[in-house]
């Protein structure tokens, strides 16, 4: 009998997480049989976050799609609603339906693609298939849902590009501030490296979060702001830094415009009592943190996505991302502030999407608005045929209900190209097994790291699973299209890193013997200590010329959400409560919301609130609630932890919908109205009211 073949392959994180971390798989005969984090990454440092741990019960998984199916049955959830069909039927089905769309009098903007990232990977992600959708003319998708407001916000002040602090220099940090960020859970090994700094430097971690998250309980300083009023409370720091003579003004001018047009607005409009009324922060919690940000260096200011979805929340973090500039943060080593560092990269997205391949004129539907989109609300051609993939929009877009509406279509035909089951995958027509990160070759950059980093195939496709890649390169030879413009994985990650001088000496042979490579850049990465952005000024602009020409004030300022208790009392009188939903630990959206050891983990949906607001609706830990707006509701259980204001609730999320007690999620109640900036989601800008249920809400309906 032959001795086991055993062999190691270091893979990557497929997560849409800024830890893109390194693992290590061991691989025997085959199969995997073991993965944990790679002790040798500079950033990975040995550990997975505990949604990573257990990905190997994820690749091995019998709820794992195997081959490709035909739906037989009526759309929605149920059992036997599919067949099994060979690859070659359900490619042709594919493309003579594709065929007939575009060759019909509503022509090839019919078809939508609808992906995001539940594959970070550059070929799987977004490489072939914007070339494939391109060529046939389909309707382009503006990916926006997750941070294209700050995004936006971002590269109005400091320029183009992400650029920020480099992450493993928190370590030097004295005074950090997690804005808008659970970095504990969702940035894990930040979090490690700011803990170090803790015991290093005697550093005080600052959290501002409406929600008390874990990073919030295990933080020095909790600050607890309403929803949405990020930039009011940024403003008011400003104030009390300028009225109190503590700006670095060697900074402010070598390094910025605007300096005294900001400054003159925040000490007249934004007082610390006025901003303390708008926030809900105590006056004495305001001037105490401008006061030690403004004196304790290096400080950084971790920025995160929450902050920025809801209606002024593009301006939210182009006013959060001027307090470095004003108190000279930028200099020192780890200073400054972190939204991303992606735009550090430089690949050659260009050559890698291939955008000009796209007709003229052809129009882009927001991924937000797929309700709108699904049902006929928005201009253009009805979408009659929808191609999804790396994304469950059936449970992660807004307005839900609406959603499902639109997936319901008999005349629209969906393609899902999935790993498991999804709630999505239950409208499809044509459902296609999807590879696992093991299962497929990439290359992935980062969005909280400098490394560039090289994904092999560690093991076989499960069953008859592929990969993107492969089924665009497939469907593309069924319609016709230039086999030259769908080449071989090495071909698109050569040209990928054909880019800028960030990835000078990185060849494809380097990346694949090393597996992963530091950018080049500096050890000693500042990226403005000299005061020099890439905005046309060539400074950080406190005043922005292109914001003005764009409609926007070219100042930063305060922009309340859509749906504010301050500024619409009418609505507020109907739905009191500020529901935000930020993610469960347990999940990544809704990824491993099938798992049965991360639901277990996870528990029953939950509607965390204030014992008062409670105690006013009549309910008690652990009651059925339901959670309702003129949107749509959800039921979950009452939780007293502590964890929000009064007038705010949270839930935690994101469930499948299949798998919750009411057949919905909390994006039963989120709206699809777009925030200030880029068309980025509004989730944490919703207000709904929340009532009591029966303990049983399976067996009925919730008190009218």
């Amino acid at each position: 009998m032959s001795n086991p073949v055993e062999t190691v392959v270091k893979n990557v994180c497929p997560l849409d997480c800024p830890d893109t971390c390194s693992m290590v798989v061991t691989v025997r005969d085959g199969v995997a049989i073991d993965l944990r984090g790679d002790r040798d990454h500079p950033f990975t440092r040995g550990f997975l976050c505990q949604k990573m741990a257990r990905y190997l019960d994820r690749v091995s998984s019998p709820d794992r799609l195997e081959y490709p199916m035909r739906r037989v049955g009526p759309k929605g959830p149920g059992q036997g609603r599919f067949e099994r069909i060979g690859w070659d039927e359900a490619l042709d089905l594919i493309a003579d339906r594709f065929r007939a769309v575009a060759d019909s009098a509503d022509g090839p903007q019919a078809i939508l693609p609808y992906s995001y990232y539940g594959t970070m990977g550059k070929l799987q992600a977004e490489s072939l298939d914007r070339r494939f959708f391109h060529l046939l003319g389909a309707s382009t998708l503006d990916r926006t849902i997750c941070a294209s407001a700050g995004g936006v916000g971002y590269e109005y002040t400091m320029g183009t590009g992400r650029l920020g602090a480099d992450p493993l220099a928190v370590l030097e940090c004295r005074l950090i501030l997690n804005w808008g960020s659970n970095t504990a859970n969702t940035n894990s090994h930040l979090w490690s490296l700011m803990i170090e700094a803790r015991k290093r430097q005697n550093a005080t971690i600052v959290t501002i979060d409406p929600y008390a998250s874990p990073t919030a309980r295990r933080s020095d300083w909790h600050l607890q702001p309403r929803p949405g009023t990020d930039a009011a409370l940024a403003l008011g720091l400003m104030h009390v830094i300028w009225r109190e003579h503590l700006h670095d003004q060697d900074y402010l001018d070598r390094g910025t415009v605007g300096a005294e047009q900001l400054r003159d607005r925040v000490l007249t409009e934004y007082p610390p009592d006025r901003v303390a009324t708008i926030t809900g922060v105590p006056v004495a919690q305001i001037e105490t943190l401008a006061r030690r940000y403004a004196t304790e260096h290096p400080s950084l200011i971790r920025v995160n996505y929450g902050l920025q979805r809801h209606g002024g929340g593009g301006m939210a973090v182009r006013t959060i991302t001027c307090l470095p500039a004003i108190v000279g943060a930028w200099r020192h080593r780890g200073g400054g502030a972190l939204l991303s560092t992606s735009g550090t990269y430089g690949l050659n997205s260009f050559a890698l999407t291939r955008p000009d391949l796209s007709p003229a004129g052809t129009r882009s539907v927001n991924m937000n608005q797929l309700a709108e989109a699904l049902t006929g609300e928005l201009p253009g051609p009805p979408v009659k045929a929808l191609y999804v993939y790396n994304c469950n929009p059936a449970a992660v877009a807004p307005d839900q209900k609406k959603v499902i509406e639109g997936l319901r279509r008999d005349d629209l035909f969906t393609v899902v190209h999935e790993l498991f089951p999804t709630d999505t995958v239950d409208y499809a027509d044509v459902v296609l097994p999807a590879t696992s990160q093991l299962e497929h070759e990439d290359i992935h950059t980062s969005y909280g790291h400098h490394f560039l980093m090289h994904n092999p195939r560690a093991i076989p496709p499960r069953g008859e699973c592929r990969s993107n890649a492969d089924v665009f390169r497939a469907l593309a030879g069924r319609l016709g299209f230039d086999p030259a413009l769908f080449p071989d994985d090495n071909t698109l990650m050569r040209q990928a890193i054909d880019g800028g001088p960030a990835l000078a000496g990185i060849t494809l042979e380097r990346l694949k013997a090393e597996g992963s490579v530091r950018l080049n850049i500096p050890e000693d990465y500042r990226p403005f200590a000299d005061g020099r952005f890439p905005t046309p000024s060539g400074k950080c602009e406190l005043y922005s010329e292109r914001m003005k020409a764009d409609g926007f004030d070219p100042l930063p300022s305060y922009i309340p959400p859509h749906e504010d208790p301050q500024t619409k009392p009418g609505l507020a009188a109907r739905y009191p409560i500020q529901l935000v939903s930020p993610p469960r630990p347990q999940f990544l959206n809704s990824t491993f919301a099938n798992s049965a050891s991360h639901l277990r983990a996870a528990g029953e949906p939950t509607i965390e609130l204030a014992a008062e607001d409670a105690a006013a609706r009549g309910l008690d830990a652990g009651d059925w609630a339901e959670v309702v707006n003129d949107r749509g509701r959800f039921v979950a259980r009452v939780a007293l932890t502590g964890s929000v204001r009064p007038g705010t609730a949270a839930s935690l999320g994101i469930y499948w919908a299949k798998h919750s007690p009411s057949g919905s999620g909390v994006n039963a109640t989120t709206s699809s109205a777009l925030a200030d900036m880029g068309g980025g989601a509004t989730f944490f800008d919703n207000l709904v009211e929340i009532r009591k249920c029966l303990d049983h809400p399976e067996a009925g309906p919730c008190d009218a």
